[in-house]
């Protein structure tokens, strides 16, 4: 499938594994768990960890999809908000620095991914659309000084239906005022591709999170990227500051059709 760039008039971000590195995040605590049991440490404990949040995500992704259909995600979103705010209550400040952000340990941004973001959003409209709870992301997108570059966030509770069914993006397109068909989906898991074709819009994947690149393509993605700060060099090479890649190997040149 090839990526039709002369349609693309507003971006949509996924969050985490696309501008927040989350699968390194998430691999780093279950390493330090495996790392305590015998004989497997180190290395070891590390590629294992990998494996298995690799091979979670997409099961992960449909449990919340499925949780979104039984119309239980928001029940669950609400009991999960009052355990947060219950732990806060009862946290020394002395020993944290952000009561409302307690249990949601800072994610580091995708290299690259600050530096691609200024960039084209002096030349479109972006959202974030995430499974997550908003405001978790705006804190995220606050501490890296980038909030004011997005039109909206649209989180778990923003519409009344999650990812992969198209209601976020068709939020956010309304508040970008654009058709969902002018919307470029950037996303690392198959949910994110299945939303944008739910919506009409065109998707790119990332290989930087969850995803792996034959389920990225099965699922419908226009172009398949290293890593979410390639993308500057595909929509504006001219103003690709990072050099064409962030990534140690360049991305996989796929087709694309320009006006």
């Amino acid at each position: 499938m090839a990526l039709d760039l002369s349609r693309v008039r507003a971006l949509c971000f996924d969050v985490d594994g696309t501008i927040a590195d989350t699968d390194d995040h998430l691999v780093a605590r279950l390493a330090t768990l495996i790392d305590a049991v015998p004989l497997v440490s180190g290395r070891r404990a590390e590629r294992l960890a990998r494996q298995v949040v690799m091979a979670a995500a997409t099961p992960v992704n449909s449990a919340y999809g499925l949780l979104d259909r039984l119309g239980l995600d928001t029940p669950i979103s609400r009991l999960r908000e009052r355990v947060r705010t219950a732990r806060a209550r009862g946290a020394d400040p002395a020993h944290t620095r952000n009561l409302d952000a307690l249990d949601e340990t800072p994610h580091v941004m995708m290299a690259g991914v600050k530096e691609m973001l200024v960039a084209l959003a002096a030349l479109y409209p972006m959202s974030t659309i995430s499974t997550g709870a908003a405001p978790r992301v705006e804190r995220f997108l606050e501490h890296y000084g980038v909030r004011g570059l997005f039109t909206t966030v649209v989180g778990a509770q923003t519409t009344r239906r999650m990812k992969p069914h198209p209601d976020p993006l068709l939020f956010a397109a309304r508040a970008m005022g654009v058709a969902p068909e002018a919307c470029l989906m950037i996303g690392d898991t198959t949910v994110d591709m299945r939303t944008g074709a739910a919506a009409g819009a065109q998707t790119v994947g990332v290989l930087c999170g969850f995803g792996t690149e034959d389920e990225l393509l099965r699922t419908g993605a226009g172009l398949i990227l290293r890593t979410t700060s390639d993308l500057l060099a595909v929509l504006r090479p001219s103003e690709d500051a990072l050099g064409k890649t962030a990534s140690p190997q360049a991305p996989r040149q796929p087709s694309t059709t320009r006006a």
